[in-house]
């Protein structure tokens, strides 16, 4: 009966101290998770640093952490920064359609196939009154305000989260062999003689999502860079960046290539209004259905549901970082559970 007790109070004690350790990191475990997926992404790289730098770990792991800070964080905060421009742009802009009077429709809209006299009907009907289309006008204003500000404060959040994830990436990058030894014999105490092959499943699925994410991303944003210079869109570089960030979610690059189209349209530029609609449809976003399944196929093989889901389930339960830990997340619960099914499947043969 004693043995009992003092083994239920041991457990307890143990208990109670996991509980408080989690207490105590809880406000940094998503900073934390996402420094683990850069760093085991990026280890190859700084390996390749600590060899130049002769074995001086504090030189490489601070090399590492200020290309995070230039590569994403700069770009990530002047990006949201700059939304409370775009707010006030946007309005100033419809605004003054609003004031210059009607906008008829081209000949051409009429000419849409099964759609288009429709269409030519109703916007002329708009064109024709000022009060239905400015009430229009400010219900779209109204929506496209809210999805800025969401989307400000998400990024706002994530540059708070990247740069804690900085900050807690360098310790991972000095410490990342001793941290690694410490992971491996606590997961050999718990799943024991298959650790090391557990660990090596998720070091691969972690750098066959990552970059499948980021090379698509960054795709994509050259990509849209090019367009965007040659359809004479102001600050096409940033534009450009803004879509290679917007590409990490399953619907992003439209909301900024088809902006560019629209603004292109109302400028009288509709040669390069359409010009960008296909840049955008057939290249920017062609590039994601290309390139993502051919990088990811390297590693794992990711249905596409498991990656939209990931994204946007990450999104909701870790802000802007989970574009990056919940596909991550998925790949390796999934990437775990095929290799645990075709263990038993030999075993059973």
């Amino acid at each position: 009966m004693e043995n009992r007790i003092e083994q239920l109070a041991k457990l307890l004690a143990v208990f109670i101290l996991a509980a408080g350790c989690f207490v105590v990191l809880k406000p940094f475990l998503v900073a934390a998770l996402m420094a683990a997926v850069v760093c085991i992404s990026s280890w190859p790289l700084y390996e390749w640093l600590l060899r130049r730098f002769k074995g001086r770990k504090n030189w490489a792991a601070t090399t590492m952490t200020l290309a995070l800070v230039l590569v994403v964080i700069i770009p990530l905060a002047l990006i949201a920064y700059s939304h409370s421009d775009n707010v006030m742009s946007l309005y100033a802009f419809i605004g003054d359609i609003i004031q210059r009077g009607p906008l008829e429709p081209p000949k051409w809209v009429a000419t849409i196939p099964m759609v288009g006299e429709d269409l030519h009907d109703y916007w002329s009907g708009l064109a024709s009154n000022r009060e239905d289309m400015a009430a229009l006008t400010q219900k779209v204003l109204e929506s496209t305000k809210e999805i800025l500000i969401a989307s400000g404060i998400v990024l706002g959040q994530g540059v708070v989260e990247m740069s804690l994830a900085a900050f807690v990436s360098f310790f991972f990058y000095r410490n990342g062999v001793e941290f690694m030894q410490f992971i491996q014999g606590v997961g050999q105490r718990v799943v024991g003689r298959h650790a090391k092959e557990i660990a090596s499943i998720i070091k691969d699925t972690v750098r066959s999502v990552m970059y499948g994410l980021l090379g698509t991303s960054l795709a994509q944003g050259i990509v849209a860079t090019i367009g965007f210079a040659m359809a004479g869109v102001p600050a096409a570089l940033l534009l450009g960046i803004a879509t290679a960030l917007l590409a990490l979610l399953p619907i992003g690059p439209p909301l900024i290539w088809g902006g560019a189209a629209i603004w292109l349209f109302f400028q009288g530029e509709v040669g390069w209004a359409f010009f960008m609609l296909l840049w955008g449809t057939i290249l920017i976003s062609g590039v994601d259905n290309v390139l993502l399944p051919l990088l990811l196929s390297r590693g794992i093989q990711l249905p596409f549901i498991i990656l939209l889901l990931g994204v946007m389930g990450g999104v909701f339960a870790f802000g802007f970082v989970g574009i990056f830990i919940g596909p991550t997340l998925l790949a390796v619960g999934l990437n775990l559970m095929q290799q645990w099914i075709a263990k038993d499947s030999n075993v059973a043969k």
